[in-house]
């Protein structure tokens, strides 16, 4: 595993569309791989492909409970992930993100969601998630859709203090 540079909101990459993956191989292996490490060493939530310059639809999510610390962190790691239902309760939350350093901004998003995509072996996988989850993933497929947060905020600020323990 080897961490990569993470490109930040001026790269071309994370403003399109990626591409589906339709190989599950040694290459595939790889880059999750650097996925991971790259999200651990930053330190991050999440990470998607285009973040490191890799234009394919595959994101790698760690997070434990939001209310609970003691319940361990889980990996998930989603190939041609897609949202299939929402809830329509939306909640505002801060988000930061690893291509856009330093900043944070206010986004909607749904309370729960429904993903579904494949594990990085191919098997199909369908993950019900709420809260802090379910905001991870939907920022992680807005990367593989060229959509960054600052396209779904109007109010974007250098945070303080305060505002790092709500990120």
């Amino acid at each position: 595993m080897t961490a990569q540079n993470i490109y930040t909101f001026r790269e071309d990459v994370l403003h399109q569309k990626a591409q589906p993956v339709d190989t599950f191989d040694a290459g595939l292996k790889t880059l999750v791989d650097d996925m991971i490490e790259t999200m651990r060493v930053a330190p991050g939530v999440g990470l998607a492909a285009p973040q490191i310059g890799v234009p394919k639809r595959v994101i790698v999510v760690e997070f434990g409970d939001e209310y609970d610390e003691t319940i361990p962190e889980r990996l998930f790691v989603l190939v041609n992930p897609e949202i299939i239902q929402q809830s329509d309760d939306q909640i505002v939350g801060i988000e930061g993100c690893l291509s856009v350093p330093g900043l944070v901004g206010e986004v909607a998003r749904a309370q729960a969601v429904t993903v579904r995509g494949q594990d990085q072996r191919g098997k199909k996988v369908t993950i019900r998630a709420q809260g802090w989850l379910a905001r991870i993933f939907q920022h992680e497929i807005d990367h593989v859709n060229g959509v960054l947060y600052t396209d779904r905020t109007d109010r974007i600020w250098q945070p303080k203090d305060e505002d790092m323990d709500t990120i």
